[in-house]
C-alpha cells in the first residue's frame, strides 16, 4: 500500500511539472514515477514494530522463521507484516461448573496470560492471530470444570479456594503451554451458590467452628484443674513439712513475736519467770508519767 502511494504521488509531481514547464516530452513524468518508485521502495523496506508486540513477516503465504522486535525493522517491501501483542492480557469468564456433589456452581475466574515471543511465527503459522479464542479460552473452561468437579462446593469458601486456583493453573499451563501461550497467574474472584445450600454450609461451617470452640475451652479447663492440683499438693506439702518442724517453743516463740509488733503490749515477769521482756523507749516513758500529786490533791 505505501508502495502504490509513493509510486502515484510521483506520477502526479511528474504531470504538474510537465504542465507548468509547457513541453509535450514525457521525460519528467518518467523520471518523478523513477524517484517516486525508489522512494517507495527505500520507505516499504523499512518497517515499525510497536513496542510489546513481536512482528511476523508474511511474503505472499511464506512466512519468515524469524519473528521480528519492537523497534525500526528492514523486511521485503512487498511483505505483509503482522504485529501480535506479546504483552499481559486478562481474559474474565463466569461460567457454570459442576462440583463433586453434582451442583452447579457459578464460578468467576480470571486468567492473566501473554504470547511467547519465540512462538509468534508458530502460533500465527497454526492457529492465527485471533489465537486466544481458538486454542486459550475453550481449554479454560474445560481446565475449570475439570478441577471443581473433584472437590466439595464448600472447598471454595475455605482455604482449598487456592488449591482450586493452582489447579486451575497447573492444568491449564499443561494444555496450552506448548501451544506458545504463557499463562502468569489464575484469580478466583466470585463463587455464587444457590441460597439453599450457601446456607447449608454455611451453618456446617459454624458448627464446626463451635466445637473448635468448645475444644479451646475443655483444654483450657483442663490446664486449669491440673494447675489448682498441683498448687493443692504444693500447699499439702510444705503444711506437712511445717508441722513435722513445729514444737510447743516455738509456738511460743511466734506467739511473743506476734505481740512484741504491738506497740502497746508490754511484759513483764510472771511467775513463770519469762526472762522476756519488751523494750520500752524511754522517751515513750516519759510520755506516759503521771505527774505525781500531793496527799492534799489526792483528798
Amino acid at each position: 500500500m505505501g508502495l502504490l502511494i509513493i509510486l502515484v504521488l510521483g506520477f502526479i509531481v511528474g504531470v504538474v511539472f510537465t504542465l507548468i514547464s509547457k513541453k509535450e516530452s514525457i521525460k519528467p513524468i518518467i523520471v518523478s514515477t523513477l524517484i517516486g518508485l525508489i522512494l517507495g521502495v527505500v520507505f516499504g523496506m523499512v518497517r515499525v514494530v510497536p513496542a510489546g508486540y513481536a512482528g511476523v513477516v508474511d511474503f505472499f503465504g511464506k512466512v519468515s522463521p524469524r519473528p521480528l522486535s519492537s523497534g525500526i525493522n528492514f523486511v521485503n517491501p512487498l511483505a505483509k507484516v503482522i504485529n501480535l501483542s506479546i504483552r499481559t492480557h486478562e481474559d474474565k469468564e463466569t461460567m457454570n461448573v459442576p462440583s463433586k456433589e453434582g451442583m452447579n456452581v457459578a464460578l468467576d475466574v480470571s486468567v492473566l496470560y501473554k504470547l511467547d515471543p519465540s512462538k509468534a511465527v508458530d502460533v500465527y503459522k497454526t492457529v492465527g492471530p485471533n489465537y486466544q479464542e481458538v486454542i486459550l479460552l475453550p481449554q479454560y473452561r474445560a481446565a475449570a470444570r475439570g478441577v471443581t468437579v473433584a472437590h466439595e462446593a464448600k472447598a471454595l469458601y475455605t482455604s482449598e479456594r487456592e488449591l482450586l486456583a493452582q489447579g486451575i493453573f497447573d492444568s491449564l499451563e499443561n494444555l496450552v503451554g506448548g501451544r506458545g501461550v504463557i499463562i502468569e497467574l489464575v484469580l478466583l474472584r466470585a463463587i455464587t451458590l444457590p441460597p439453599t445450600v450457601s446456607q447449608a454450609i454455611e451453618q456446617k461451617l459454624k458448627a464446626e467452628q463451635e466445637a473448635e470452640r468448645m475444644k479451646f475451652i475443655l483444654q483450657r479447663e483442663t490446664q486449669e484443674a491440673e494447675r489448682k492440683r498441683i498448687e493443692a499438693q504444693g500447699i499439702r506439702d510444705a503444711q506437712s513439712i511445717i508441722a513435722q518442724s513445729l514444737t510447743s517453743q516455738y509456738l511460743h516463740y511466734l506467739w511473743v513475736n506476734t505481740l512484741n509488733q504491738n506497740p502497746n503490749v508490754i511484759y513483764v515477769a510472771t511467775e513463770a519467770n519469762m526472762p522476756i521482756f519488751r523494750v520500752v523507749n524511754p522517751d515513750d516513758q516519759l510520755l506516759r508519767k503521771k505527774p505525781l500529786q500531793s496527799k492534799e490533791e489526792e483528798r
